[in-house]
């Protein structure tokens, strides 16, 4: 098997941006390999064939065998490989970034080690969701007191407007079916809105990990900026699917959310305000720079140096300089000590 050829590995310029693909694509039950740049999909029904890039995030649910080709294909295409358990309660991977530059990232944790800017971050999060509001010099226990009162009015006005008993937000982690339908409903719109989140991050050479809201957890990041969309994407969903539930809650409420976001807009939107988060002002500027692939060595005195250079012989040289200064010399020949 050794022997066999693929295809080249796409340069990653060449690569659709998150922003142009598919948000997300769950299959279960079915065998996954690969064609030339495709992803072959495969159950009792036949086989469909998927252009990895076109993936943002590919959700392999129970039943599911891919191929080791396939997986090389995808982690190439930068999509996003998430094996997620029954109900798709469980998220355990993902593909490589679509950039090779460490600039947003470098930028993340710079701002997520400084309390005084990991405050200005967490604010404009909060911005985002107080349009017309100043939050500027709010305090984060009156942020999370300010959003837990939206929240709570939203689910009391969608509650009366579709019906839906609510009360509260209850769920087993560990078991979908463990919950009233609302929030099975919700926990099932909020894996997928995760997903896609988590995919952007990726792509974009972040960690999900440092957040600014949430802490201690690898998917930190992915819960601030996914907070950013419930309220007006997944929430209102949930409540629509729970008011007549299906057999299948988890199911319908996936091609919802997919139907709501075939336009591609949120991953557009989320790699916009990402960047914003992190770069400010300057996100204009640096949009198009940050997939430029350029590599520094870092330097205490110096913002960066020349990657790709033999410092060694420089150093060589400088200390038989001053070897000599101190009256000796190593010979480079036989190793013999002149002085």
């Amino acid at each position: 098997m050794s022997g066999i050829t693929g295809i080249i590995k796409p340069d990653l310029h060449t690569l659709p941006t998150i922003r142009e693909r598919m948000t997300f694509l769950y299959v279960e039950r079915c065998l996954i390999n690969r064609q030339d740049s495709a992803v072959t999909i495969t159950d009792k029904r036949g086989t469909a064939y998927v252009p990895a890039a076109s993936l943002g995030v590919l959700m392999l649910g129970p039943g599911t065998n891919i191929s080791h080709r396939a997986v090389e294909l995808l982690g190439d295409a930068g999509s996003t490989v998430v094996w997620v358990g029954e109900y798709g309660v469980r998220y355990y991977a993902h593909g490589r970034p679509l950039t090779r530059s460490s600039r947003l990232i470098v930028k993340q944790a710079e701002l997520v080690s400084n309390t005084r800017k990991r405050l200005a971050v967490a604010r404009a999060m909060y911005q985002m969701r107080f349009p017309g509001e100043d939050v500027s010099g709010f305090t984060m226990q009156q942020l999370r007191g300010r959003e837990g009162a939206r929240i709570r009015s939203l689910y009391r006005k969608l509650s009366k407007e579709y019906n839906v008993p609510w009360k509260g937000r209850e769920y087993n982690p560990t078991d979908f079916t463990d919950a009233t339908p609302i929030n099975q409903a919700l926990s099932a719109a909020n894996v997928c809105l995760y997903g896609i989140v988590h995919s952007v991050i990726v792509a974009l050479g972040c960690s999900p990990a440092l957040g600014f809201v949430h802490d201690g957890h690898e998917r930190s990041f992915v819960y601030d900026v996914s907070d950013l969309y419930k309220a007006e994407l997944t929430i209102p969903i949930a409540f629509e699917v729970a008011s007549n539930p299906p057999e299948d809650i988890g199911s319908v409420t996936r091609q919802k959310i997919r139907d709501s976001f075939y336009d591609g807009k949120i991953m557009e939107r989320c790699a916009y305000d990402i960047r914003f988060l992190l770069l400010g002002d300057t996100v204009y500027e640096e949009e198009n720079s940050l997939d430029f692939e350029t590599m520094f060595l870092w330097d205490e005195s110096h913002p960066a140096v020349a990657f790709g250079v033999s410092y060694g012989k420089r150093l060589e040289v400088q200390l038989q300089a001053e070897e000599v200064g101190n009256g000796v010399l190593i010979g480079e020949s036989d190793g013999r000590h002149y002085s």
